[in-house]
C-alpha cells in the first residue's frame, strides 16, 4: 500500500505525525510526501518518510505557469490528482493508493479498507454519516459531501484510472476557493464522482472520524480499544486544529471526560513535540518572485482568468506585482485569444450545447 500527502513546508510537523502513525500501524505502507517548493529543505529529512518529492518534479508541463495561478490554500489540493498517477508509474507492482491529509493521525491498520480495494476500485468517505447537525449539513452542501482528507483507489481497475485522470483534468483548470461559483478547491468536484464512476461511498465510523462527527458519535472505549458506535477506530482526521477543532469539542461534547477529549490532548502534545525546529513558521516559497517580492494574491486571480497574459510568461516568478498589474490591466481578457481558450473550455468542460447558449446570448446584448 502506498499512502502519500500533499503539503507545503510550513505543514511538516504534521506530516511527522502522520507518518510515524502510519509506520507503526500499518507495516506493509509506503509513506509518500509531495512537496510543494521550489527547492528541497533539510527539514523534510525524516525517518518515517519513504520519500519526498517535489511538486515540480511529478508534473507534466509547465509547473511554474500552472502554480501561480493559486494561493497556499489551494496549491496543495491541485496536484494531487497528478500525483496519484505519478506514483502509479513509478510504484507499477502496487494496487492501492491512498491519500491522508497531513493533519490525521492514524491508530490501527486498515483492514476493512484493504478488504474493499480487492474488489471496488474507488473508496471515498462522506463528511457526515447520520443526520441532525444542521450546521455540517450547510458545510457540506458549500465544502463538498465527500472530505477529500481521504481517497483510496485499486490501480489495477481501469475506472480507477480513469477517475483519477478525471479529477486531475478538473484539477489543472479549476482548482480554486471559489465557492461562489460552486469550487471548493479539489472537494467539491467529487459530488460528481459517484454520478460518473462505480464508487464506493465507505460508511465505516472508524475511518475519517473528525471533529465535525463529535455531535451523538457515541465514541467508546472498551478494553483499551476505541470504537465509534461499535465501529474500532482506524484513524482521525484533526481538521481544524486548534481553535475551530476546541470549539466543537465545546459546543458538541458532554462536559467531563470524553475519549475524544483524551485523544486530541495526545495527538496535540504529539503534534507540538514534532514543532521542535518551528517548521510551521517556514515561508511558502512559491508566494515569492525570485526577486523576493511577495506575490499579491489578487494578481493570481487575475492571472488564472488571462489566458493571453499566462501563455506569454514562461515563468511568472520572474517578474513582479508592478509587471503584472501592468499587463493584466491592459490585456484583460480583451483579445481575440483569450476567448478562444475560454470557448474551449466551456466546450471542454459543459458540451457544445452550452457553449452555443453562451455565445447567443454574448451576442444579444
Amino acid at each position: 500500500m502506498i499512502i502519500f500527502t500533499s503539503i507545503c513546508a510550513n505543514y511538516l510537523h504534521k506530516t511527522r505525525t502522520l507518518a510515524k502513525s502510519v509506520k507503526d500501524n500499518i507495516p506493509d505502507a509506503k509513506f509518500i510526501v509531495c512537496l510543494l517548493e521550489k527547492e528541497y529543505t533539510q527539514l523534510a529529512q525524516y525517518e518515517y518518510f519513504d520519500d519526498v518529492v517535489l511538486a515540480k518534479d511529478s508534473w507534466e508541463g509547465n509547473f511554474e505557469q500552472f502554480i501561480y495561478k493559486h494561493s497556499i490554500v489551494e496549491a496543495s489540493t491541485s496536484v494531487k490528482g497528478n500525483f496519484f498517477n505519478y506514483l502509479f508509474k513509478k510504484y507499477e507492482s502496487e494496487d492501492n493508493f491512498v491519500y491522508l491529509d497531513p493533519d490525521i493521525y492514524v491508530y490501527s491498520d486498515f483492514i476493512e479498507l484493504k478488504e474493499v480495494l480487492k474488489s471496488r476500485p474507488i473508496v471515498l468517505c462522506p463528511h457526515l454519516l447520520q443526520p441532525g447537525n444542521i450546521d455540517m449539513e450547510l458545510s457540506s452542501t458549500a465544502h463538498g459531501v465527500y472530505n477529500l482528507g481521504f481517497l483510496a483507489v485499486n490501480k489495477s481497475f481501469e475506472e480507477a484510472r480513469k477517475f483519477i485522470n478525471w479529477w486531475a483534468d478538473r484539477l489543472y483548470l479549476f482548482c480554486y476557493d471559489d465557492k461562489e461559483n460552486g469550487i471548493f478547491t479539489d472537494q467539491k468536484w467529487i459530488d460528481l464522482a459517484p454520478c460518473f464512476f462505480d464508487v464506493e461511498i465507505f460508511k465505516h465510523r472508524g475511518y475519517d472520524f473528525a471533529p465535525w462527527s463529535l455531535l451523538d458519535c457515541g465514541m467508546t472505549e472498551e478494553n483499551g480499544q476505541i470504537l465509534i458506535k461499535g465501529d474500532s477506530l482506524r484513524f482521525i482526521h484533526f481538521s481544524g486544529y486548534g481553535r475551530t477543532a476546541q470549539k466543537c469539542m465545546q459546543d458538541w461534547l458532554p462536559e467531563g471526560e470524553h475519549p475524544f477529549k483524551k485523544l486530541y490532548a495526545e495527538y496535540s502534545a504529539l503534534h507540538d513535540a514534532n514543532n521542535f525546529d518551528s517548521v510551521s513558521k517556514t515561508k511558502w516559497s512559491y508566494d515569492y518572485y525570485e526577486s523576493g517580492e511577495k506575490i499579491d494574491d489578487s494578481l493570481r486571480i487575475k492571472y488564472r482568468k488571462n489566458y493571453d497574459v499566462m501563455f506569454n510568461c514562461d515563468n511568472p516568478f520572474k517578474y513582479s506585482n508592478l509587471y503584472f498589474k501592468k499587463h493584466l490591466a491592459s490585456n484583460d481578457n480583451s483579445n481575440v485569444r483569450n476567448y478562444i481558450f475560454k470557448a474551449f473550455n466551456i466546450y471542454k468542460e459543459e458540451g457544445f450545447k452550452i457553449l452555443a447558449s453562451k455565445v447567443l446570448s454574448k451576442l444579444r446584448k
